[in-house]
């Protein structure tokens, strides 16, 4: 009896050339999966950049705050030093710039509560409110030849507790600080810091 030798290549060829065309039709991804996948890349990148911007934000906040109150805080401390009432001290800027900080009864006018400077006030076309207000120059390093960084406009008010019918040696200070050329209490910039103080010779 002979053996015949049967050659299964035929059969087995259309076999796996119907599994490679299964296998290349799911290879990779489609047009939808790269766009689904892209919205939400761009999605996830909005959110972030907004956190970024909220961070910038919140910092020039503070910067300005603090420069504010620092600021403030240096006005009470050479009014406090001087005989107030008659005396006067001298602060510079970061420009050289001089100014003569008054401690005689007077100065920047008050709000309607009177509880804070009112900066609408035209201060500067007074010629007798000449020291009770400084655009406060901050440069980076704080030198004249330094980059300038900010201006800040500084108001001061000196009352006599008692008044001129009963009058004491106690004085009231009220100093406020702003920013200068910018809307204050926003987003990027804090309102106005005002400090309030008592006292005495």
């Amino acid at each position: 009896m002979e053996l015949r030798h049967v050659d299964e290549t035929p059969f087995l060829v259309p076999t796996l050339t119907a599994r490679t065309c299964r296998r290349s039709s799911q290879a990779g991804f489609t047009m939808i999966e790269v766009m689904f996948a892209g919205t939400i890349l761009v999605i996830g990148s909005l959110g972030m950049l907004g956190l970024i911007i909220g961070s910038i934000a919140t910092n020039n906040r503070s910067k300005i705050d603090s420069t504010q109150t620092m600021l403030s805080q240096a006005i009470v401390e050479q009014l406090d030093s001087t005989v107030l009432g008659s005396g006067a001290s001298t602060l510079a800027d970061c420009a050289g710039q001089s100014f003569t900080i008054s401690g005689v009864s007077g100065g920047a006018d008050l709000n309607t509560s009177g509880s804070a400077i009112d900066f609408t006030e035209n201060i500067t076309g007074d010629p007798a409110k000449t020291n009770y207000h400084m655009d406060y120059y901050v440069n980076t390093p704080c030198t004249v030849m330094g980059a300038l960084q900010a201006i800040y406009d500084v108001r001061w008010n000196v009352q006599l507790v008692g008044g001129s019918t009963s009058p004491t040696n106690t004085y009231l200070l009220t100093v406020s600080t702003r920013l200068k050329n910018h809307v204050a209490g926003n987003m990027y910039f804090s309102p106005p810091v005002t400090l309030r103080a008592m006292s005495g010779n």
